[in-house]
């Protein structure tokens, strides 16, 4: 008949740093059967530990066979090494090896939460273990609150928490007095007489005269192998056997024999099961409640770069949302600004080339209609839908090849000469008004003189007098010497955005040509340089303007577009810009998380030993510390949040308070991103740490302290 553990010249060596070996057992051949309590004796150093590490599964570095209930173990895998840990092997420590942040009953149900088990059986199941040992009142506990004796138990209950065919007990008695001892021990012999097989390392004569079988190793080899013959089975049963009758249930009269197998193979099924996800994160939290001084603390380094990433995104955009607001306060989003495109500055002040003829006039229609039509937009672009306008723009360098003045006793310089856009209405005006247009009679003759809208800056000119009513003179120089001079009076201070700093002088556009319109050799000299398309749709004067931005098209939008294009362009570098420095301050974030994980493996390497030796894969470490790393991007999101709230908050008072202006402005997707940063940052640090614990020899890391 099989035996239940078997091993046959196992021989075991173990490299040295100087690239040698030593051999800690040599030739090991013995049997052990179920039902025995058996004792491996020795003085240290002689192999006992090494022996028991491999008979474990702890080790599977060696030679020879170990063959445990028909597997032989030199033949599994690190995963079925693992499985056979989890479900055929329990392990009780001499130092108990009890992880200390989690209660009594958390230490007992870990190896189910391993197997996956559901959390009603695991508290059903744990619960009866430690009554069994007689710790049912103990259940909330922490390990520090418990008696050495107490422990022990907790670790017995441990072992046998997934029912296990073989017990390994290393020093189970050598941290407790002797009365505890005693206690233990009883447990043990209690448990072989249920029919397990349990093995005990021990120095002690004590432990090994209650064992029914004494086995002395020596220099890693077995010296002697002894029965003892006052071994007596307790003859009454006890709290760990199995039922070994047919008893029928008081209520149906069923076999409850039956039942019960059912009832375990549907447990042993489960076990088969794997380390799930959530109870990974369960787990996790546990672990991270347990040091959450730090884990808050990290978040919270964390948190900050997320706060103000959130912060520099807002900040762009709200600069952009500023700028184009402000834009579109003195336009109109149904009309469509159209220029001719300005290569240099000599393009710009070139007056001739700038203006647009009949025929350029025809060819802008039919370009901006081949474009629609292309983008199946249903709108033609026609003298119907089109007014014009006139722009002279000068500078004040004396080789400009056109300078109109601002005839006042100082000469200053003006700017531009423009034509009243058509979006522009009472909105626009300071101080005057546009509802009183000039006008002409029949003859030419002017009837009404609106005069000259000016900028705000004109207000400089007059110091404390409104400029409303004064009569200015100007002058327009052509490139030929030739001088146009009209005067007229000041009708109204005009806010025109970003060009209100510049010294403007504002006309309507059809009253100009006709004061022009019989001045000798004056003809043709203000021809359009402006083209307003009137499209009664938002959407279509987007897409018109992108025709317009485009790369090969020779026209240009309004000054206030392209001003807002370019004020947003240098905004959206700020902004990145800004972004990329908090991106920064979240690399450093990465590291510490890197840095406070990695410590955490060290402090935590024996829990990670214990876990292996109840059967968890490398993958179920990784998973646990995957968690705890999400779990702080999470927190570290929450936070940052929270953080970036109240740094705006403080943010909007000062600039309130001081420029009168918030460009800040949120997107409800930045939320999403701030959090989906903080989980890939913390995982992504997570990923080393996690996989040095999951590599980390089991037997190294039980003999950490």
């Amino acid at each position: 008949m099989a035996k239940k553990l078997e091993l046959v010249a196992v021989n075991k060596k173990y490299k040295l740093d100087n690239k040698q070996t030593f051999q800690a057992l040599y030739d090991i051949s013995v049997e052990f059967d179920s039902g025995e309590l058996i004792s491996i004796v020795g003085e240290s150093g002689s192999g006992k530990s090494t022996l028991m590490n491999l008979i474990g599964g702890l080790d599977s570095d060696f030679t020879g066979q170990i063959i445990a209930d028909g597997e032989n173990l030199s033949k599994l895998t690190e995963k079925e090494l693992d499985k056979y840990r989890k479900n055929k092997v329990g392990f009780v420590f001499q130092s108990f090896n009890l992880i200390s942040h989690l209660s009594i009953l958390d230490n007992v149900t870990l190896a189910l939460t391993l197997s996956n088990v559901s959390e009603k059986e695991k508290v059903q199941r744990a619960t009866e273990m430690l009554r069994k040992v007689g710790l049912e009142k103990q259940l909330k506990k922490k390990p520090t609150q418990l008696s050495g004796g107490q422990k022990q138990r907790v670790a017995i209950a441990r072992a046998l928490i997934n029912d296990p065919e073989i017990i390994i007990a290393d020093e189970p008695t050598g941290a407790l007095d002797s009365a505890t001892s005693m206690q233990i021990l009883e447990i043990l012999k209690e448990i072989a007489d249920s029919g397990k097989l349990v093995i005990m390392v021990t120095h002690s004569e004590k432990v090994a005269s209650i064992s029914s079988r004494v086995v002395e190793i020596s220099d890693g080899r077995i010296v002697s192998d002894t029965i003892n013959e006052n071994y007596v089975k307790m003859q009454v049963k006890n709290e760990f056997e199995e039922p070994k009758e047919e008893k029928k249930s008081e209520k149906t009269g069923t076999d409850s024999k039956k039942v019960d197998t059912k009832s375990k193979q549907i447990s042993l099924k489960k076990d088969k099961q794997n380390l799930s996800l959530i109870s990974a994160i369960k787990l996790s939290t546990h672990n991270m409640w347990a040091s959450r001084v730090k884990n808050f603390l990290m978040a919270f380094g964390v948190a900050i770069g997320i706060g103000s990433l959130i912060l520099m995104m807002s900040f762009s955009s709200g600069i952009i949302d500023y700028i184009n607001n402000t834009m579109k306060s003195y336009s109109d989003p149904e009309i469509v600004t159209v220029t001719k495109k300005s290569e240099s500055i000599s393009d710009v002040l070139n007056f001739e080339k700038n203006k647009f003829t009949d025929e350029e006039i025809q060819t802008l229609y039919s370009d901006v209609n081949a474009y629609l039509e292309e983008k199946n937009i249903d709108f033609v672009v026609d003298e119907n839908s089109t007014s014009f306008g006139f722009s002279l723009m000068t500078m004040t360098l004396p080789e400009a090849s056109v300078a109109d003045t601002f005839d006042l006793e100082n000469k200053k310089q003006v700017y531009y000469l423009y034509s009243i856009p058509p979006y522009y209405s009472d909105k626009n005006v300071i101080e005057g008004s546009l509802s009183t247009p000039p006008e002409l009679n029949s003859s030419g003759e002017i009837v009404k003189k609106g005069g000259f809208m000016f900028t705000k800056s004109i207000y400089s000119l007059f110091l404390d007098e409104s400029p409303i009513g004064k009569e200015v003179t100007i002058t327009i120089e052509l490139p030929d010497e030739t001088k146009f001079t009209f005067t007229d009076t000041i009708c109204g201070i005009m806010d025109s955005s970003v060009m209100s700093g510049y010294l403007i002088a504002y006309i309507d556009y059809d009253y100009l040509r006709a004061l022009f319109e019989n001045t000798p050799g004056a003809q043709g000299l203000f021809a359009p340089t402006t083209v307003y398309i009137n499209t009664g749709s938002e959407e279509i004067t987007n897409e018109i303007n992108s025709f317009l931005s485009s790369p090969d098209s020779k026209y240009s939008g309004s000054i206030e577009d392209q001003l807002a294009g370019m004020f947003s362009s240098m905004s959206s570098t700020i902004g990145t810009s800004l972004t990329i420095i908090s991106c920064i301050s979240l690399l450093v974030s990465a590291m510490m998380i890197l840095v406070v994980l990695y410590m955490s493996v060290s402090e935590r390497t024996k829990e990670i030993g214990v876990l292996k030796s109840i059967g968890a894969r490398r993958k179920d470490i990784k998973r646990i510390f995957t968690s705890e790393s999400f779990l702080v991007g999470v927190l570290s999101g929450v936070f940052g949040i929270i953080f970036n709230l109240i740094l705006t908050f403080i943010v909007w008072i000062v600039l309130k308070t001081t420029l009168g202006i918030v460009p800040i402005s949120y997107r409800w997707w930045y939320f999403f991103v701030a959090m989906g940063v903080s989980i890939v940052i913390s995982m992504l640090s997570g990923l080393y740490p996690a996989s040095k614990a999951a590599k980390l020899d089991p037997v190294e890391s039980l003999r950490r302290e």
